[in-house]
């Protein structure tokens, strides 16, 4: 699997840049791609704080994953366009039957693909050898560009998940 996405990171953002990831319960089609790429233009025309629009970025990356960054350097988002976002990718996971805000569906890289393994499954995954501590895994509690960089794709030895893993002898 080409895990090379930092290419399609604005690099002209401040490391600082907040970011919200949102994982979709399933693979796009390429069709499906296609067209949510197109209404992710379509939010970014559109979302704006305080009156002034937000610099902003918003990619579909690895089929999956809906990556939105906001330089806040010139505009502060604010709650109300927060919940603009959410209310937006909300409906992306309406019109296109997908759900983007279940946070224990994990992804994982196993085998040169995306695996999505419950949090509820994942000793049992250990446990059966499907993944280790070297299996590389989606960490979608970064906050910043900084951390999208460097932290999101991590071997869940060096993850939060490390210390909620009881099977730490297979680590």
């Amino acid at each position: 699997m080409n895990t090379i996405y930092k290419s399609h990171i604005p690099s002209d953002f401040p490391e600082s840049s907040r970011v919200w990831i949102y994982q979709s319960s399933r693979e796009f089609s390429p069709d499906e791609i296609l067209q949510i790429e197109e209404l992710l233009v379509s939010f970014r025309n559109t979302w704006h704080s305080h009156g002034e629009k937000v610099r902003d970025f918003a990619q579909l990356l690895f089929g999956r994953f809906i990556v939105l960054m906001a330089d806040e350097t010139l505009t502060q988002v604010g709650g109300c366009s927060t919940d603009f976002s959410i209310k937006y990718i909300k409906n992306l996971g309406k019109d296109f039957n997908t759900e983007f805000f279940d946070r224990s569906q994990l992804a994982f890289i196993v085998k040169e693909r995306i695996q999505i393994i419950s949090l509820d499954d994942v000793n049992t995954a250990i446990e059966e050898e499907y993944i280790n501590g070297d299996t590389f895994y989606f960490n979608n509690t970064i906050l910043t560009k900084k951390e999208l960089l460097h932290k999101w794709i991590i071997p869940v030895k060096e993850s939060w998940l490390a210390s909620r893993i009881t099977s730490f002898s297979k680590i």
